[in-house]
């Protein structure tokens, strides 16, 4: 894959591009320090994967992500950051990112990378939590919409009970607490999430939290 590192830290831009340069199917064609630089490579060299962090001194990396998304919906971009504020975390969903990762174990951003080669939606634990806790609404941080007020078009293959499945994986709840809550077996909770994820093209529980989040929050 071919990727640009975008980071106002040097040190940091440069001990990435040798981490992920060291992988065999990582090409790291680009860097910059800037969320400007990065819309100006992305455009130049047309990159598989753009990995930025969000807070820059010279054009932060969310308007950048916007820019880039503007001229390219499909662009993966990846956010690798210090930061898991609320206000980051739902903008970096709305805005379309495939990835939102903590500064924390380098080792797991190649792997990352790949499951969003792969097409999946990669969220670090703490932001997943805290995405499912903000039960995202429409601009207002931690609030919380109710079902009426929230835009579940992109459900509309779901029958009823599947799409409350869906709300409460996307609030967090384990198989049993959905289960508890909806008053089912957990058998019947399986059942319900093989067909959510058949019908929506996913692979697991947390692509259900993440569409959900992204599409009808």
């Amino acid at each position: 894959m071919r990727v640009i590192v975008v980071d106002d830290d040097g040190i940091v831009v440069r001990s990435l591009a040798t981490i992920l340069g060291a992988e065999r199917d990582v090409d790291v064609v680009g860097t910059g320090t800037s969320g400007h630089e990065a819309v100006s490579l992305f455009t130049r060299v047309e990159p598989d994967v753009v990995l930025m962090d969000i807070q820059m001194t010279d054009g932060d990396g969310l308007t950048a992500a916007e820019e880039i998304l503007g001229m390219e919906p499909s662009a993966r971009i990846v956010f690798l950051t210090t930061f898991s504020d609320d206000e980051y975390i739902v903008r970096a969903l709305r805005l379309g990112a495939r990835g939102y990762l903590i500064k924390q174990d380098v080792s797991t951003i190649a792997p990352a990378l790949r499951s969003v080669m792969n097409g999946q939606c990669v969220l670090e634990g703490e932001v997943l939590a805290r995405a499912a806790e903000l039960s995202i609404g429409t601009g207002s941080r931690g609030g919380t919409a109710s079902p009426a007020a929230r835009n579940e078009s992109a459900l509309k293959g779901l029958s009823a009970r599947e799409v409350d499945v869906v709300r409460a994986i996307a609030d967090g709840m384990t198989n049993a607490e959905v289960a508890a809550t909806l008053f089912m077996s957990e058998g019947t909770v399986r059942n319900h999430i093989s067909s959510i994820l058949a019908k929506l093209g996913l692979r697991n529980r947390t692509q259900i939290a993440v569409f959900y989040l992204r599409k009808c929050m």
